[in-house]
């Protein structure tokens, strides 16, 4: 049914991740414990709505790999949809391999992600009723640029909602940023898409208003533990979060996402999705699985309540 669900077209891949047991040391073998999980950007966000209660659509790409059938047998143990994604034979699902440090922040990675190339123009074509039929739809920039131009392109009544996964990926949307209803890059993103140095409270402003100026209607610059500054053109804030202790800061974003499209999915003012996407990734940092078992509307709304009391 049109508009009862979310879409989502990007990453799924395995999560294998290092947390050493003390102080990481460089250029040597540290003891320590290693998890592998499901993981990927829209992957991620895709479950953190199906926790949250919605009606999810992924659309990505996986091999028949174990790792491939593991996501989408986990998907349907989750009730995630992924009727729409490809699932190509002989190739190696997307594996991303991070190193944590003490503290729960990840310090390196490398990410094996050639068959998201597969996620082609043609491809998407296919999917164009799955995409209109949403209320609305989130891009990662995992998938290929050309695939998130044609989307952009094509499907003018939807409100698209980007997520910039990395600096060096935010780089493909660049030219594509005002197509785009919600963001919410870093702060180190927001600089690279705006060529604006952010330093203070005023650059955040001037940054988040070239946003405005390009297309976008909401914007979300994400500000680590100091919080996230929001603009909608009438609305300004920055939200400061309580001090929480960081067992695995990996989700955050992902959780942060999920919370924006659930708030957008029922509407909710900017300030309210804000606190929510908040309170979202401070329940996701809290757990050391990427995305937190307990994650719920009901936790959301009862974190929301002592970022109230900041």
């Amino acid at each position: 049914m049109k508009n009862s669900y979310i879409a989502v077209i990007g990453g799924a891949n395995i999560d294998i991740q290092g947390f050493p047991h003390d102080k990481l040391v460089f250029h040597d073998s540290n003891p320590g414990q290693i998890k592998v999980s499901l993981g990927g950007v829209g992957r991620n966000i895709a479950e953190n709505l199906v926790k949250l209660g919605v009606n999810t659509k992924l659309i990505s790409v996986v091999g028949t790999d174990p790792y491939g059938l593991k996501i989408l047998e986990e998907a349907k143990v989750i009730g995630l949809d992924m009727e729409d994604s490809i699932v190509l034979k002989d190739e190696a699902t997307s594996i991303y391999l991070s190193m944590l440090d003490e503290s729960g922040d990840m310090v390196a990675a490398i990410s094996y992600m050639d068959i998201y190339e597969k996620l082609t123009v043609d491809f998407i074509k296919q999917k164009k009723k799955v995409i209109e039929n949403s209320k609305l739809c989130i891009i990662d920039t995992n998938i290929p640029r050309e695939a998130m131009e044609y989307i952009l392109m094509n499907n003018n009544n939807i409100d698209f909602f980007l997520d910039t996964v990395s600096t060096a990926k935010a780089r493909k949307v660049k030219d594509l940023i005002g197509y785009f209803h919600t963001i919410k890059p870093n702060k180190i993103e927001a600089e690279l898409l705006t060529g604006i140095a952010i330093n203070n409270e005023d650059d955040l402003k001037i940054a988040s208003e070239y946003f405005l100026q390009k297309g976008v209607k909401r914007v979300f610059i994400s500000l680590g533990d100091n919080g996230v500054f929001y603009n909608d053109g009438h609305n300004i804030n920055h939200i400061r979060p309580p001090r929480v202790k960081v067992v695995n800061a990996t989700g955050a974003g992902d959780a942060f996402m999920a919370a924006l499209a659930y708030g957008h999915f029922y509407e909710l003012g900017i300030e309210e999705m804000a606190k929510m996407a908040i309170a979202a990734s401070l329940i996701a940092i809290s757990h050391e699985n990427t995305i937190n078992p307990y994650m719920s509307i009901e936790s959301i709304k009862s974190k929301m309540k002592e970022i109230e009391l900041c």
